[in-house]
């Protein structure tokens, strides 16, 4: 058990509490660069962080390579779902920045099928991807920040982790144990200023699920589903996960936060 007394504030990342989200100067590992992780990049920037962003599609790395004020993220391409990617990803990152005050990490795939569909590689490549590369990079990340003594990590999970859509199995079972892990890392590394949460989005519109929602009636189905009335977009995630990885959210970890317009609520 760890008996080392922390405050509140204390090895967040750099950057005064004061200054909304308080990221300034923080250096920021974004893992996925479609969808939600180039929208967070951007919001990372926008507050002044260092960022280093990773995918395995070079036209998405470039794109975030250029800001609109002449300055983007530093990039690093790779495809974490082979062993070993993680932990070379999180070390060439850290070389290069001097240091990781957060990770976050957006890689995955949905395969909208019934379970009797699936073959056991299938499964495994579905599983392979969100979940162990989550678990890769997390730890190597988990590995740094407890020695250096604080940091953030935040994982996007979804609804999917915590109601039982159907065509969803090896999706649903990638994002529930990617809770249960996030839980586990959360209480292992709490007392060395590591904070570990999760970020749920409900049906949002990103690269990810423009096919599916372009079938007949399927956007009208799932928008009835959702007490807000509408689906959400990939702009509405980046402040929550903002939040998480600031100071403001020292004190919060093992948490899945829902950002979902109402649809766990029904």
């Amino acid at each position: 058990m760890c008996m080392t007394d922390r405050s509140a504030t204390a090895h967040g990342p750099p950057g005064a509490t004061s200054d909304w989200p308080g990221l300034r100067g923080a250096r920021v590992l974004v893992l996925g660069a479609g969808g939600i992780g180039a929208e967070c990049v951007r919001g990372y920037l926008g507050a002044g962080a260092v960022v280093t962003a990773v995918d395995r599609d070079p036209a998405r790395l470039d794109a975030l390579s250029r800001g609109p004020d002449g300055t983007g993220a530093h990039t690093l391409a790779a495809d974490l779902a082979e062993p070993g990617a993680g932990a070379e990803t999180v070390r060439r990152a850290v070389e290069a920045m001097g240091g990781l005050d957060v990770l976050l990490h957006c890689v995955g795939v949905n395969d909208r099928r019934p379970i009797l569909d699936f073959t056991e590689d299938e499964w495994d490549r579905v599983l392979r991807t969100n979940l162990s590369t989550a678990f890769g990079a997390a730890q190597a990340a988990g590995r740094h920040m407890v020695e250096a003594g604080g940091g953030r990590i935040v994982l996007l999970s979804s609804v999917s982790g915590h109601l039982a859509h159907r065509k969803h199995g090896p999706y649903a079972a990638s994002k529930g144990g990617m809770n249960q892990m996030m839980r586990v890392m959360a209480a292992e590394w709490a007392c060395h200023g590591v904070t570990v949460n999760a970020v749920a989005p409900g049906y949002v519109e990103t690269p990810l699920t423009a096919a599916y929602l372009a079938q007949p009636g399927v956007r009208e189905e799932l928008v009835r589903l959702v007490p807000a009335g509408r689906l959400g977009t990939a702009a509405e995630i980046v402040g929550p996960i903002l939040f998480l990885s600031s100071p403001h959210a020292a004190f919060i970890t093992g948490h899945v936060m829902y950002v979902d317009g109402g649809r766990t609520l029904v």
